[in-house]
């Protein structure tokens, strides 16, 4: 069987960065986005490199030891009956589904079935409550829902005309999954999938707002992570690990589509509590060659011996927020390879990025990721080209790894969207090189004394020293200053919180930072942090303003 001419530029484009994948400047000025009308990754692409192919697609290790692997041919025949089996339930193209299932097959069965039908997933992590539920049935117009049996009662009190489905133990007045598997196959469609047909509804984790409702495409996401996939340095045969919760963009990113886009195996280790000794001896038992965590899973391993782990990956990336240099070479000693930065948002695929075989800079994020333009706005004229600036996406260069819009508010759309150019949000500094260092969110940035604060650079000084895990810094205010920036601190394991050990921290803010940028107040305390992990710097701000809390003042321990 020929393939589909989609399917062939869709191969021409993954071929020509993996042929690439450690020369930047011909990926980047050679590379193009296919141009594909009518495309359904689930069908065009993942069904095709299934076809007659054992090698392992998934592989899933449980906390008791138990696991299961799951061939690209088995995910592709499996995916059909479930698509057979939801459209016998009433699922039709252009429907909503929320799913909420853990690292679980069952997740990657729904999200290629539910791309067969041509239905939208609403991803939703099992660690939301009622509330966010009926936000999510209510803004997302939820015709269905599958989730775990565990979490069905936390739908007892949410409205909806919805299809109930519950993965796992049958529960009253719920349709069992497992009836799926009795369903046939092959999958004989849902007709033609147009390439900007809705296919992912996110809601982002809110650190400074309401969720906002994000809308992908059929091209948007599976066609737009190639550029993930270059940036992690994925190739087939690849067994790929990242550590991300179901329900947030960078599962998406780097379980789904990277992956799969690179003809890699997906592994997971799930786990209930962290244990860096367990990961690394299960990462050396099955193999794996890249490795992606948050910034958060970092921080712990290094606080682990990481000799443990016997052959490290190939590759390794961090994303989410931007990565502390102490933590980048801790790991380079260890290991001898280093970590490599990314950045990107649930709203894109990677926009800027450190790929394999560029020149790494201390503290930057990298350089435009392949099929993105990207400048920085002037925060006064809003012109491009800056020196520091909003990161921005030139929409111009139509780049195709990036929203539709925000579904069902066309005024934040037409706000982030405005001349010309898709505003991220966030404040970059480009060097003579084209390398991009991260500076914070625009409304994270504050003054202190005239002086422009990037708390991201304070945090990682803070971060260089022995008793400090994690940190957060936000605007105090100060009648002479207007503000001052104060650290909340969550301490390592064997110090305790008092003045003693504020007094050692505010001695290293003096050694490291000019005087401008010091600490000058702090709090031991823990940092209020959204579902998928980020801080909620905003009810810092708030607690702070608010004078909550135990502070200690730099002044007072001199």
């Amino acid at each position: 069987m020929s393939e589909r001419s989609e399917t062939t530029r869709f191969r021409a484009a993954r071929d020509f960065l993996l042929q690439h994948r450690e020369d930047y400047e011909t990926a980047y000025e050679g590379f193009a986005w296919p141009r594909l009308d009518r495309f359904n990754w689930a069908q065009d692409w993942f069904d095709v490199i299934a076809r007659d192919n054992d090698r392992t697609a998934l592989h899933i290790v449980e906390e008791d030891g138990s696991e299961v692997r799951r061939s690209f041919a088995e995910m592709s025949e499996t995916s059909d009956r479930v698509a057979n089996w939801l459209r016998g339930l009433g699922v039709r193209p252009g429907d909503r589904i929320i799913v909420m299932l853990g690292n679980q097959v069952e997740l990657w069965e729904t999200a290629l079935a539910a791309m067969k039908l041509r239905a939208v997933v609403i991803p939703a992590t099992p660690l939301l409550g009622p509330a966010d539920l009926r936000d999510r049935v209510e803004r997302g117009r939820a015709r269905h829902v599958i989730v775990r049996s565990e979490d069905t009662a936390k739908f007892a009190d949410v409205p909806g005309n919805y299809t109930p489905i519950a993965v796992g133990e049958r529960v009253p007045d719920w349709i069992a999954y497992e009836e799926a598997y009795g369903a046939c196959a092959p999958f004989d469609g849902a007709g033609v999938t147009q390439g900007d047909d809705a296919l992912m509804l996110y809601f982002t984790s809110g650190t400074t707002a309401r969720p906002k409702l994000v809308e992908h495409t059929h091209t948007s996401y599976p066609v737009g992570h190639l550029a993930t996939m270059y940036w992690i340095g994925l190739k087939p045969g690849d067994v790929h690990l990242n550590i991300s919760s179901p329900g947030w963009a960078k599962h998406a990113w780097s379980n789904l589509f990277a992956p799969w886009n690179a003809e890699a195996t997906v592994f997971i280790h799930n786990y209930t509590r962290f244990d860096p000794a367990r990961l690394m001896a299960e990462m050396d038992r099955n193999g794996v060659t890249s490795f992606c965590a948050p910034p958060t899973v970092w921080r712990m391993l290094i606080q682990a011996d990481l000799s443990q782990l016997k052959t490290p990956p190939r590759e390794v990336v961090a994303a989410g927020e931007p990565l502390n240099p102490e933590v980048i070479e801790a790991v380079r000693r260890a290991w001898s390879v280093t970590i490599r930065d990314g950045f990107g948002q649930t709203e894109t695929a990677v926009q800027v990025s450190n790929s394999p075989g560029q020149r790494l800079k201390e503290g930057s994020m990298g350089r435009p990721s392949p099929g993105f333009r990207v400048e920085l706005l002037d925060p006064v004229t809003g012109r491009p080209g800056a020196e520091e600036g909003e990161i921005s996406l030139d929409l111009s260069a139509d780049p195709v790894g990036l929203m539709t819009g925000y579904h069902g508010d066309p005024e934040r759309t037409a706000e982030a969207m405005a001349g010309g150019y898709y505003r991220t949000g966030d404040i970059g500094a480009r060097d003579a090189d084209g390398y991009i260092t991260y500076i914070g969110r625009a409304d994270d940035v504050f003054k202190a004394s005239d002086y422009k604060i990037s708390p991201f650079e304070l945090e990682s000084a803070l971060l260089e020293h022995e008793a400090v895990a994690e940190a957060a810094v936000v605007p105090a205010p100060d009648p002479l200053r207007l503000a001052v920036p104060k650290a909340y601190v969550v301490l390592a394991a064997g110090w305790e919180p008092g003045p003693d050990t504020a007094k050692a921290l505010f001695a290293h803010s003096r050694a490291v930072l000019a005087p401008y940028k010091r600490i000058r107040k702090l709090e031991f305390a823990e940092l209020p942090k959204t579902v998928s992990g980020k801080i909620r710097r905003i009810e810092l701000r708030e607690r702070t303003a608010k004078g909550e809390g135990t502070e200690y003042d730099e002044g007072d321990l001199r």
